[in-house]
């Protein structure tokens, strides 16, 4: 099978859904571009910050697209074989993940640009926010030690790891001096995109020429050594004004990452490819896990997001400058995540059973991959594997700090810390208990931690879906767009979770003494999410009731 006609296929599939399906949603929601936005209303030039939609939307997708639809699909490809991660891949974003993320930022700046949590605060109650901030609180750790891990792994790539690390560090320069071009020298947009452009290219081919390694005397090896230096990027970043960084490192890094995209699917379209893998390997992965759950929370970010709503409600929100940037925004930028998942999976897809390659990690699956589309247009295979890493670890480094953010945003709410020391310390308490996490394990801690963190992460949706249904059904509005997704990823995550429970509900039924993270953060997970879904049930209850006494009052007048 050619591996230009799926990708031709889908791509065409996405357009059709945004154009079609996409518009059902922002008609459904009214969207008004004369309605005055938070962004622009309260504009205090630190958290709400107006952005123009092509800054919007690049650091928008550099935020939501990180690690997950890249090693979600590969895992998933290689456990089940890539014609049901396709398929999920497709029907996911169109259906349940983009619309997940356009209802958070609709939802969010009609409640002034509130996070999703206090979203959930207004229309279910004190004790549904407090359970809903503490289930975001565990997700948000999750995604911090599972992508800090990724990012320390690719600067130890064998090679040209330690080449990345120096490119990944001038490129976060290079972004500072952008945001400070534009914001403090008011240079032009188009003129400092044109001057930051070529020196990024620079900055790929420059990278090899300086490699920044860890010394091997670092307590703890190299790994842990990149660990700290990450975490302490996110603590920085995490208190800069969103000018001076996230703004225009997200734009940066949004040219980067459609780059990518470019490279991945000129390369698919160009290079003539035959689909080798196997469309289906079983209803098992090699470790036993079945296709019914896991396969959708493995493939996670790369078909529906909960870490998505909180970028879309925690800081999206308030840089969004007119409504019907939303559709773009929102339903468009999950659709290109679709795009970054399949040209994860195709890398996996070009591949022969028995290949070599399939022995690496899914980082350098995916950098090898996108090398070998990237030599199809002429490029070096050195910068080509360059491009490979550097494009993985700026989809990982965008998510990073902007999770901190959101971390160091949720302790603000629940403390009421609102001044500069309050968001250091705010930061700091976010990062610490991913550090001690990270500093403890000896084993890779992504793959540790992947299932749970799909888990959490697609529960996260499913929560924030179910929130926002019963915002619409008191507004009047169709709830049935985000309520009929939020039923399907509340079963597949509940049912995951048990799963992975399984072990340490069976060691404790037998009598034996032991501890399993997973299992324990499942058990809990699943505890909050029962809480909540039994909150949501109330509080329709108690409005549907309401209705229909207003019913018989009115009918008796009558």
């Amino acid at each position: 099978m050619n591996l230009f006609l799926i990708a031709l296929l889908v791509i065409s599939l996405f357009i059709l859904a945004y154009r079609s399906y996409g518009r059902f949603l922002a008609a459904e929601a009214g969207l008004d571009n004369s309605r005055p936005t938070p962004a622009t209303t309260i504009n205090d030039g630190m958290d709400f910050v107006p952005a123009s939609t092509p800054i919007l939307l690049a650091q928008h997708f550099s935020s939501i697209a990180a690690a997950g639809p890249i090693v979600g699909p590969i895992l998933a490809g290689l456990w089940f074989g890539w014609l049901p991660t396709l398929l999920w891949i497709v029907l996911g974003c169109i259906f349940i993940g983009s619309a997940h993320d356009f209802a958070n930022i609709v939802a969010s700046i009609r409640h002034k640009a509130m996070s999703i949590a206090e979203i959930v605060r207004e229309n279910l109650g004190l004790r549904a926010y407090m359970l809903f901030l503490a289930f975001i609180w565990i997700s948000l750790n999750y995604v911090i030690v599972a992508f800090t891990d990724l990012t320390a792994s690719t600067f130890l790539a064998k090679d040209i790891g330690p080449g990345v690390a120096s490119s990944s560090i001038l490129y976060l320069l290079l972004a500072i001096i952008v945001g400070i071009a534009l914001y403090k020298w008011k240079i032009p947009l188009s003129l400092a995109t044109a001057v930051a452009l070529p020196l990024l290219i620079l900055i790929v081919w420059y990278g090899q020429k300086i490699p920044i390694t860890i010394p091997d005397w670092f307590p703890g090896g190299q790994n842990k050594g990149w660990v700290l230096i990450i975490l302490a990027y996110c603590f920085v970043a995490s208190i800069l004004p969103f000018w001076l960084l996230l703004q225009p490192r997200g734009y940066l890094g949004g040219y980067f990452l459609y780059s990518s995209l470019v490279v991945g699917i000129f390369g698919i379209m160009l290079g003539g490819y035959k689909v080798s893998y196997p469309a289906f390997v079983g209803f098992k992965n090699a470790l036993g896990a079945p296709l019914f759950p896991i396969l959708f929370i493995t493939v996670a970010c790369g078909a529906c997001s909960g870490f998505h709503g909180l970028v879309c409600s925690g800081t999206t929100s308030k840089q969004i400058s007119k409504e019907g940037d939303a559709h773009l925004v929102g339903y468009g930028g999950m659709l290109l995540e679709g795009l970054v998942a399949l040209i994860a999976l195709a890398t996996i897809m070009i591949l022969a059973p028995g290949s070599e390659a399939l022995k690496l990690q899914p980082t350098e699956i995916y950098a090898h991959g996108l090398a070998r589309f990237a030599m199809v247009l002429g490029v070096p295979v050195e910068l080509a594997l360059t491009f490979g890493l550097l494009a993985f670890a700026t989809f990982v480094y965008d998510t990073l700090d902007v999770s901190t953010r959101l971390g160091r945003y949720i302790l603000q709410e629940l403390t009421g810390w609102q001044d500069h020391t309050g968001r250091v310390l705010a930061t700091f308490i976010t990062i610490l208990v991913p550090a001690i996490f990270l500093i403890s394990t000896k084993e890779q801690a992504y793959l540790k931690f992947w299932p749970v963190f799909g888990s959490s992460n697609q529960l996260l949706a499913a929560l924030s879906l179910l929130g926002i249904s019963v915002w619409l059904m008191k507004e009047g509005k169709n709830y049935l767009i985000t309520f009929i997704p939020m039923i399907f990823v509340m079963i597949m995550t509940i049912w995951s979770l048990i799963i992975q429970a399984g072990p340490m509900i069976k060691m404790v039924l037998e009598g034996r003494i032991g501890f399993d993270i997973n299992g324990t953060i499942a058990i809990i997970l699943i505890a909050l999410a029962t809480l909540l879904v039994r909150e949501a049930y109330r509080v329709i209850y108690a409005y549907r009731a309401g209705e229909m006494m207003v019913t018989k009052r009115e009918g008796k007048s009558g």
